[in-house]
């Protein structure tokens, strides 16, 4: 089933269990590779444990072969924003900032999330920048679990919780042109999900709406650059950044964080469906 004008595909509560499976393969290769993180560890080292993480589980990395992409995960180091390509010669460092997207296909449905993780001691105010980049990440999907149950919210809501949250926890930059979207059968559906603008705009929010919402925020200017490689971006004035991101789905009686393993229960409380247990691993 699909929903008119901008193509947004509704699961059913089976499908999403589908995509609850495919997001806990996910959840368990974010988990190794943030264990692994450690000055000296290449990004290319981050990405074979990914890609045997997805493997093992009988999945597929979404993101390698995706447009030409050559590898399962995205590696993006300080001032990299995301879509940066792992590489051996790409060692971390002691105070080094690092993004790890990822995303796998598991029975021909989709789960992607993304991580920042410190290697070794760092910056204090680079980490606070990361706390406020999930912290908005959960305002966002509050904001649809709410606007799903009262039947008024609208797509921007996500967008303007997001925002607000970020604004709330400091000045930093919110990226622009980059943000979340629908996911399901394909990585990337429609609606793209800004991380900025006014509420109460675009598709209302309906149980059955699956979504990846993923801030991205800087400590200086938004404005970004694509390298030649035609995949990493970067921050134009050089300032470090932080990406995260999980996928939700929306079901009758409450919201679904599939890349979680506790489906967000530790963040969200009641506001999570009954089908993830109460008692869940928590995230």
């Amino acid at each position: 089933m699909r929903r008119p004008q901008l193509d947004i595909q509704l699961k059913t509560p089976e499908q999403i269990e589908k995509m609850r499976a495919a997001g806990l393969v996910v959840a368990e290769a974010l988990r190794r590779m943030r264990e692994a993180v450690a000055p000296g560890v290449t990004t290319a080292d981050l990405d074979a444990i990914a890609e045997s993480t997805i493997r093992e589980a009988g999945a597929v990395p979404s993101f390698k072969g995706y447009h030409g992409f050559p590898a399962s995960i995205c590696s993006s180091v300080n001032e990299q924003i995301v879509h940066a390509i792992p590489s051996p010669e790409q060692a971390l460092a002691e105070g080094d900032l690092i993004s790890i997207d990822c995303g796998a296909v598991l029975d021909g449905w989709h789960g992607d999330a993304a991580i920042t993780v410190g290697v070794g001691e760092v910056d204090p105010a680079l980490l606070r920048m990361a706390t406020v980049a999930e912290d908005a990440m959960w305002a966002g999907i509050a904001a649809a679990a709410r606007g799903a149950a009262s039947g008024k919210g609208r797509l921007t809501d996500i967008s303007h919780a997001v925002e607000n949250a970020v604004r709330k926890g400091g000045r930093y930059g919110i990226v622009d042109g980059y943000g979340g979207h629908g996911i399901g059968t394909e990585m990337h559906q429609d609606p793209h999900v800004l991380n900025h603008g006014r509420p109460g705009k675009g598709p209302r929010l309906v149980p059955g709406m699956a979504l990846a919402i993923e801030p991205m925020i800087t400590m200086g200017s938004p404005r970004t650059v694509e390298l030649a490689d035609g995949w990493t971006v970067v921050t134009r004035d050089g300032s470090w950044a932080a990406h995260v991101e999980h996928t939700m789905a929306l079901l009758p009686d409450g919201v679904w964080v599939l890349t979680a393993p506790d489906g967000g229960r530790g963040r969200l409380g009641d506001l999570v469906t009954a089908r993830q247990p109460s008692n869940a691993p928590s995230a």
